[in-house]
């Protein structure tokens, strides 16, 4: 994405973030220059680069973050140095509210908040009353930073790379990992996998979880046959077993629902080769 295509509230959202900053006032003084210069560059859809670039120089954040709020996977470099003990503590607080939650939702890739809320299955009240209380939500950020690979340190600070440096990944396979909320699929980052243990060839594998189980999917079989899928129905999905009747019929059933349809009526998004059940 260029500069200038940009959407100038969210680039001046992650720079406040950068800097660990709630008001544009804050900005404003850093920089030296009128408050309403600031609220300007929203007026006019656009952040001068000039000042992307210091964020990038006075913070460490990476400048494809601030643009676009994508976060680049961090080659070796050494971590940043934050306080101990009270001091620490006292910095991570101050980073409650609108920039913790900016960063989470970039480490998850989410542009609404709405999002987050069917992905975490709270309400849009309580992720509100976080930003107006400047609230920290350390349960939210340490369940985000698993999720995601996102650097804690990054997460709860805004300092140092967006991702621990690659040397610490282990060995395996990155592959695609989904939440299942209320039938919608929700992009959760990447899963570390060596995928050898299962005899079966998997051409376009998926991990993906519920509150309930967790599935490894192979997207790339779409040919419906007896099973287990991850089916599509009128835009919903949800794991089923399936059993093909004459007639082109099949019978879909899972722990809520058994009924017969056509097999035209159903989306085959994958299916499924391993079931973990919880057992809380």
């Amino acid at each position: 994405m260029r500069i200038e295509n940009a959407i100038a509230p969210e680039v001046l959202e992650r720079i406040l973030s950068a800097y660990g900053f709630k008001m544009q006032k804050e900005l404003a003084e850093k920089l030296g220059i009128a408050s309403s210069n600031v609220g300007s560059w929203i007026q006019r859809g656009h952040v001068p680069g000039n000042v992307i670039v210091q964020c990038a120089l006075d913070t460490g954040a990476d400048v494809n973050w601030i643009v676009t709020g994508e976060l680049a996977k961090a080659s070796l470099s050494p971590r940043v140095q934050v306080g101990q003990g009270k001091a620490l503590y006292e910095e991570i607080m101050s980073n409650g509210g609108k920039p913790v939650l900016r960063r989470i939702m970039d480490a998850y890739g989410f542009t609404m908040q709405k999002q987050l809320c069917d992905l975490l299955e709270i309400s849009s009240g309580t992720v509100s009353t976080w930003v107006r209380r400047d609230y920290f939500p350390g349960d939210v950020v340490v369940a985000c930073a698993l999720d995601t690979g996102v650097s804690l340190q990054w997460l709860a600070t805004g300092k140092g790379t967006q991702y621990i440096e690659s040397a610490a990944i282990p060995c395996g396979s990155l592959i695609p990992r989904k939440n299942l909320a209320a039938g919608v699929l929700h992009d959760a980052g990447q899963w570390n996998i060596d995928l050898g243990f299962i005899s079966h060839s998997i051409d376009e594998p998926l991990f993906l979880y519920s509150s309930a189980s967790t599935w490894i999917v192979d997207l790339g079989v779409v040919e419906i046959s007896n099973g287990r899928w991850l089916l599509g129905i009128d835009n919903k999905y949800d794991v089923y077993d399936v059993t093909l009747l004459p007639g082109r019929k099949i019978t879909v059933s899972n722990k809520t629902s058994n009924f017969t349809c056509g097999a035209e009526e159903v989306t085959t998004t994958g299916k499924v080769v391993l079931t973990m059940e919880y057992n809380f």
